[in-house]
């Protein structure tokens, strides 16, 4: 997929404020740290795009990208960051929520994990609630190129199994590195199969 002309909306604290548009809506969210900014940006093929920044929570509203006049992606602040106050998560928690009930033009949620460690309970939990709430959404493992292919086999193995215990039938699963952009043809593959049926 080649991007000609990505955009930049704005931010938003409140998705009842975020522009309302037809357009299908891609969002992506993972702990804090993830490395979810430097995915959209491999997505998109900009460096820029979405801010990046080694400090975790750096996205903290709701940031909109228009992509090429035909569909938009979404990125959400980060679930789970220790270092902010009690109020603050759950100000992200009741942001990110409610965005995902009520947002009409959300087609799918990407949620990103980071393949470097094992399984972690908020990501299980997440990724339940989700399901529960019946919300579309794809699984990404996160920096891959980090780790040797056995390595890689038996962390994805890990979060399979720790879901398996949840779900009768997994979510689809995507290995990405914003590195080597491995994962990026997939993830478009998904976007672009996810729209098709709803413009017949």
């Amino acid at each position: 997929m080649q991007i000609k002309d990505p955009k930049y909306l704005g931010s938003w604290e409140k998705s009842l404020e975020m522009p309302h548009t037809t357009l299908p809506e891609f969002a992506f969210i993972g702990r804090s740290n993830v490395g979810k900014s430097s995915l959209i940006n491999c997505v998109v093929e900009r460096k820029e795009l979405a801010r990046t920044s080694s400090k975790p929570g750096k996205t903290q509203t709701l940031n909109l990208y228009n992509i090429d006049g035909w569909m938009q992606i979404c990125d959400l602040p980060g679930y789970g960051y220790a270092k902010v106050s009690k109020t603050m998560r759950n100000k992200f928690s009741n942001m990110i929520r409610y965005y995902l009930k009520n947002r009409e033009n959300l087609y799918a949620l990407f949620i990103l994990v980071d393949l470097r460690i094992p399984p972690q309970p908020m990501d299980i939990e997440f990724i339940n609630d989700c399901g529960m709430e019946e919300i579309p959404l794809i699984l990404v493992g996160t920096k891959s190129d980090k780790l040797k292919a056995p390595e890689l086999e038996s962390q994805v193995q890990a979060i399979k199994d720790a879901l398996s215990e949840f779900w009768e039938e997994l979510p689809p699963f995507i290995i990405s590195s914003s590195e080597t952009k491995l994962g990026r043809d997939e993830i478009w593959s998904v976007i672009t199969q996810s729209i098709q049926p709803n413009q017949q």
